[in-house]
């Protein structure tokens, strides 16, 4: 479990292509002496596994299914990838209930920064606006922000000038993708809701 508060930003450092999936060597991560193999920890919002150790850097392996519905595919050496680690019992909860499990892949419609704040537009993937509620909590590449405005598969976020700065979304250009999570309660709710749901006309 986390809450989209990003630690730090990191970077690829290593990247192996393997029979299972990719292999994957972070660099420029601050918090490295409290994490042990078999960690979890967010990579751009996607729970991964800590499978070595080294003095400055740590791996993950990510498997088929993983690249198949995330960004990490398309990662290359060099890229900013933002951190954080698991969240411990006693932990404050600053963002939201996150757990790395990407619901899809979306498409930045626009990035600006204008009157001192960041202005991010996302093309939701299909369907996943059903389960983005305004003023609701969302994830994007694992930075917990806040639903401002909702338009058809167009999600609005307004981001801090902390925010903005101190992780990848100040990054972000038209056209990019990124890593989505939507709001883990509003998800349950959606699905126990569904057979309730009239049925379609025949």
């Amino acid at each position: 479990m986390f809450t989209g508060i990003v630690r730090a930003v990191g970077e690829v450092a290593g990247r192996e292509r393997r029979k299972t999936g990719l292999r994957l060597t972070i660099a420029g991560v601050p918090f490295l002496e409290r994490l042990r193999d078999g960690d979890s920890v967010s990579l751009a919002g996607v729970c991964a596994t800590v499978v070595a150790l080294g003095k400055e850097t740590f791996d993950v392996d990510v498997v088929e299914a993983t690249l198949e519905r995330t960004t990490v595919g398309g990662w290359r050496v060099g890229d900013p990838v933002n951190l954080e680690p698991a969240l411990r019992a006693g932990d404050p909860l600053g963002g939201h209930m996150v757990q790395g499990h990407i619901d899809g892949v979306g498409t930045v419609a626009a990035a600006t920064w204008k009157a001192g704040s960041g202005l991010l537009e996302i093309e939701l993937p299909d369907g996943l606006e059903r389960v983005t509620v305004p003023q609701g909590s969302f994830a994007v590449d694992g930075v917990s922000l806040t639903v401002n405005r909702l338009s058809g598969t167009i999600a609005r976020f307004a981001i801090i000038p902390y925010t903005w700065t101190h992780t990848t979304l100040g990054r972000l250009v038209s056209g990019a993708s990124v890593n989505l999570e939507a709001d883990l309660i509003g998800k349950h709710v959606a699905r126990a809701l569904r057979q309730y749901a009239a049925p379609a006309d025949s």
